[in-house]
C-alpha cells in the first residue's frame, strides 16, 4: 500500500531560503518564523501521515453512498475530518474577526498540499468550504458574515460552489436556474446543478451552498447572473438551525477518481436563498472563490505528483530488476535495483524536478495573493491574475503526467489496484478539468490575461525575469541556469508578440497555439523558480551548512530541469507559431 511523508525540508527551504517570507512587508508574515512554520508543518505532516493517508485507498474503494436522500462518506472520513477541525487547520489564513488565525495564504497552501497528498478526496471538503468563506467574506453583508462565517471557519458547517448545469458548463450564459424575489428580501431558487463537489456530507451540521442563478428580468447572458447563499438548513435569528431548505441531492456522480468526495447532482425546488453581493454581479463574486479554487487545484496537481513520486522512488530503490550496464551494483543479490537504470532515473528526475519547481511556483503565487489582499497591492494582484491560468493549467497537466510516469516505474504492478498507484493518476485527472478546463485556462491566458491593462502585467513579469538575469549574468555558479532561462524567456516573448500580430488578422492563429503558449509560460516560471532555488542553495553552501547534501541535491535537480525540461519550449514555440490552418482546415463533416 502507498505511504506518504510530508516534504517539510523542502517547504522550509522554499519559504525561508527562496521566498524569504520573514523579510516580506506583508502583515502577519512577521509571525512566520522558521521555527514556527516548521512546527506547524510537522504537525500537519503527522496528521496527514497517521490519519488522512491510511484511509485514502479505502475511501477510494468504498466511495460515498446516497440512500434515502442522505450521503454517507467512507469509513474513517468523519473521524479524520473531526481531527482536522479540532486542530484548527481550516483557520490558518482566515480573518481573526471570524475565528481565524490570520497567518497568510502561503502557510495555508503548504498545509493544503500536505493534506491533499495524503487524501485529496477528503481534503476537498474543507478546501471548498474555505473558498466559500472567502467569497462571503469579500462580498457578504455584515449580517451574512456574522451568520455564516464563524460556523464555516470552525467547520461545523461546510460550503460548496454551484455553477454547472446539465446543459451548460463553461458557457454559464446559458444558465437556467432562476431566483424569484420575495417580499422579505430573500429569493426562491429553482433549478438543477451538476458536478457539485462536496455537495453534501455526514460530517457537518449544515452545508452552505453558493449558487449561481438568474433573477427574472435581468440582462441576458453572463451579465444577468447573480450569486446566492442557499443553506441546506435555514438559520434562525439566534444562529440555531431551523427548517430543512428546498435543496436535495438527486444523485452521486460515478467518477473516475476522488471517490471519497461526494460529487452531487443538486436539485433546488424553491429553496430560500440570499443574494450575495450585487444583483447581476454574481460572476464577480463567484470569481473570488474561483481564483482561490484554481490555485488550490494547481496545488492538487503538485500534491498527487509528490505522493506518486515518493512511492515510485521507494519502489525503484527496492525492486530488483536487471543489471547496471556499467557494472554490477548489487553483487550480493540476483539483480540490481531499478534505480540504477537510466530510463528509470529519467522518469524519477522528471518527477522530482517538476514537483520541487512546481511547489516553489505555487508558493510564490500564494505570496502574491497575500500581498494583493493584505497590502492591497495592485501590481501583485495583476501578476497573480496573469499567472493563475498558468498555475492551474500547467501544474495540473504536468502533475497528471508525472503520476503516469510514477505508475510506469512499477511496470505491471502499477496497473494493479493492490499497489495503489492508479489512484494518484485517477485522482489527479480531474484537476485538469474542473474549476475551468485547461483548454479554457489557455484561452483565458492568451485572450484576456496577457492583453489586460495594455499588457502591463505580462511586461512586468518579463521585467522581473530580466532583472534576475541581469543581476546574475556574471554568477559562474548559475551559468547552467541563467543561459537556458534567458533563451526560454526570449522564445516566450517571441510567441506572445506573434500572437499579437497574427491574432489581429486571424484570431484562430493565437487560439490554436494557446495551450502551447501556456506550457511555455509554465516552463519559464519553473525555470525562474529553479534559478532562484539554485542561487539560494549555493548561498547556503557558501555560508556553511551542516546539510550540504540537501543543497547540492537541489542544484543538481535544478540543472536537470534546465537541461531536460526547458528545451521542450522549442517544440511548443514551433507549434504555437505555425498557422492555424492545419488545425482548422478539415471540415467538421470530414472528421
Amino acid at each position: 500500500m502507498p505511504t506518504y511523508t510530508a516534504p517539510n525540508a523542502d517547504f522550509d527551504f522554499v519559504l525561508h531560503n527562496v521566498l524569504n517570507i520573514q523579510e516580506q512587508d506583508i502583515p502577519g508574515y512577521e509571525d512566520l518564523t522558521q521555527d514556527f512554520t516548521s512546527a506547524v508543518l510537522e504537525e500537519a505532516g503527522k496528521l496527514a501521515r497517521d490519519v488522512f493517508q491510511p484511509i485514502n485507498a479505502s475511501g477510494d474503494q468504498q466511495g460515498c453512498v446516497l440512500e434515502n436522500g442522505v450521503i454517507t462518506t467512507p469509513d474513517g472520513f468523519k473521524e479524520a475530518f473531526d481531527a482536522y477541525r479540532e486542530g484548527g487547520w481550516n483557520t490558518l489564513d482566515v480573518d481573526t474577526d471570524y475565528g481565524g488565525q490570520g497567518l497568510g495564504y502561503v502557510l495555508a497552501s503548504c498545509v493544503g498540499e500536505i493534506f491533499s497528498s495524503a487524501n485529496m478526496a477528503l481534503t476537498m471538503y474543507p478546501g471548498l468550504t474555505h473558498g466559500a468563506i472567502s467569497a462571503i467574506h469579500a462580498h457578504g453583508t455584515d449580517q451574512q458574515k456574522q451568520t455564516f462565517l464563524p460556523k464555516m471557519v470552525d467547520l461545523a458547517w461546510s460550503g460548496t460552489m454551484n455553477l454547472t448545469e446539465p446543459h451548460c458548463g463553461t458557457d454559464l450564459g446559458l444558465m437556467r436556474t432562476k431566483a424569484e424575489p420575495q417580499d422579505d428580501g430573500s429569493y426562491k431558487i429553482s433549478g438543477q446543478k451538476i458536478f457539485i463537489s462536496a455537495g453534501d456530507n455526514d460530517m457537518t451540521e449544515n452545508v452552505v451552498h453558493l449558487v449561481l442563478a438568474k433573477i427574472p428580468g435581468g440582462p441576458e447572458g453572463v451579465k444577468g447572473i447573480s450569486l446566492f447563499i442557499v443553506p441546506k438548513f435555514l438559520v434562525n435569528d439566534d444562529g440555531s438551525l431551523g427548517a430543512r431548505n428546498g435543496v436535495a441531492v438527486g444523485n452521486i456522480e460515478e467518477k473516475m477518481g476522488i471517490h471519497g468526495n461526494a460529487t452531487c447532482v443538486m436539485n433546488y425546488d424553491e429553496a430560500t436563498g440570499y443574494l450575495l453581493g450585487d444583483a447581476h454581479k454574481g460572476m464577480r463574486a463567484m470569481f473570488t472563490m474561483m481564483n482561490e479554487a484554481r490555485l488550490g487545484v494547481a496545488m492538487q496537481g503538485v500534491s498527487q505528483a509528490e505522493a506518486a513520486y515518493q512511492n515510485a522512488l521507494a519502489y525503484a530503490k527496492d525492486r530488483l530488476q536487471g543489471r547496471d550496464v556499467t557494472g554490477v551494483k548489487n553483487p550480493e543479490g540476483p539483480a540490481d535495483p531499478l534505480i540504477v537504470h537510466p530510463d528509470i532515473r529519467r522518469m524519477l528526475m522528471n518527477q522530482k524536478s517538476f514537483v520541487e519547481g512546481a511547489r516553489a511556483f505555487a508558493l510564490w503565487g500564494a505570496v502574491m495573493i497575500d500581498r494583493a489582499h493584505k497590502n492591497e497591492d495592485a501590481a501583485a494582484d495583476g501578476l497573480v491574475s496573469l499567472l493563475t491560468p498558468v498555475l492551474k493549467g500547467f501544474l495540473t497537466d504536468v502533475g497528471f503526467d508525472m503520476t503516469v510516469q510514477a505508475q510506469q516505474i512499477f511496470g505491471g504492478h502499477g496497473y494493479i489496484e493492490e499497489w495503489g498507484m492508479s489512484q494518484f493518476t485517477r485522482d489527479a485527472r480531474i484537476a485538469m478539468i474542473y474549476e475551468g478546463a485547461n483548454g479554457v485556462q489557455a484561452l483565458d491566458l492568451v485572450g484576456r490575461k496577457m492583453p489586460k491593462d495594455g499588457g502591463k502585467h505580462v511586461m512586468a513579469f518579463f521585467d522581473m525575469v530580466k532583472t534576475f538575469l541581469t543581476e546574475n549574468k556574471d554568477n559562474a555558479a548559475l551559468a547552467d541556469f541563467v543561459g537556458p532561462l534567458k533563451e526560454a524567456s526570449k522564445d516566450l516573448q517571441a510567441v506572445l508578440m506573434h500572437f499579437m500580430q497574427a491574432g489581429m488578422k486571424n484570431p484562430n492563429d493565437a487560439l490554436a497555439g494557446s495551450t502551447d503558449a501556456l506550457h511555455m509560460f509554465g516552463h519559464v516560471c519553473l525555470g525562474l523558480m529553479w534559478a532562484k532555488m539554485a542561487k539560494a542553495a549555493q548561498e547556503a553552501l557558501d555560508a556553511g551548512t551542516d546539510n550540504p547534501e540537501f543543497y547540492n541535491t537541489k542544484i543538481t535537480t535544478g540543472r536537470y530541469y534546465m537541461a531536460r525540461w526547458l528545451p521542450t519550449n522549442k517544440t511548443h514555440m514551433a507549434r504555437a507559431m505555425s498557422s492555424s490552418d492545419v488545425v482548422m482546415d478539415l471540415p467538421a463533416e470530414a472528421f
